[in-house]
């Protein structure tokens, strides 16, 4: 069975639960993202209980954003969980990404740039010169400059993301719902073959799938309707 480009977001509400999704959903996507209320409740834990019933990557999407020596520390901590991807802000700046960049060389240091929370008005209430694209872009290619080899963006932005930094990058797109799904408090959003029409390697999706009353038959009609 070919999986889908798909990282499930597992935020449950304890391992077990967190445990029983990974196992429903791996068979049908490539990745799996713990995230950081998960890891902070239940820290290298999190980890090593999704490796026991999957073979996905792992996607630690933890958000780093502190002051560069902060930033290098906390990768070297999470070394030995050998995630495929960690999350570090992009606002961050270059020389914060780069020490994490240089502190888990295996790993694809990804920078998420705008979250995908957030709307235009809001953006120029905190302060932002520009467009949410323009800011996007921006993020992104001082990011991939300074080591990063993957980026969040959310799917409206993707295509300008890639012609941007290049076909070598990951292109990791939250904000994805089916059509037809409740959009919850994701603001700039689109459909699954939209964001990947546009560029996208990978698909955040959460709730579409662990919200399901079976979540297996979820991940697998998700996972079918992208293949086709």
């Amino acid at each position: 069975m070919t999986k889908a480009p798909i990282a499930v977001a597992l935020d449950a509400p304890d391992l077990a639960t967190m445990q029983d999704w990974a196992r429903q959903a791996s068979p049908y996507v490539e990745v799996l993202k713990v995230g950081l209320e998960v890891f902070l409740r239940d820290g290298h834990s999190s980890i090593t209980s999704v490796r026991e019933v999957s073979d996905c990557d792992i996607f630690l999407d933890l958000k780093l954003h502190d002051i560069p020596a902060t930033v290098s520390g906390a990768a070297r901590s999470v070394a030995a969980l050998d995630p495929k991807y960690l999350t570090v802000h992009a606002s961050g700046g270059a020389h914060m990404i780069a020490a994490a960049a240089e502190a888990l060389p295996n790993t694809l240091i990804t920078a998420v740039t705008i979250l995908t929370s957030l709307d235009q008005e809001e953006l120029t209430k905190m302060g932002w010169a520009g467009n949410a694209q323009e800011i996007v872009v921006n993020l992104a290619k001082q990011s991939v400059d300074a080591g990063a080899r993957a980026i969040v963006c959310s799917p409206q932005e993707v295509a300008a993301v890639r012609n941007a930094v290049g076909a070598d990058i990951v292109l990791i797109t939250p904000g994805v719902r089916p059509a037809g799904s409740d959009a919850g408090d994701q603001k700039r959003i689109a459909t699954p073959a939209q964001a990947l029409a546009d560029g996208a390697n990978i698909l955040v999706i959460g709730r579409p799938i662990t919200a399901a009353g079976n979540i297996a038959q979820a991940a697998a009609a998700i996972a079918a309707t992208i293949s086709n």
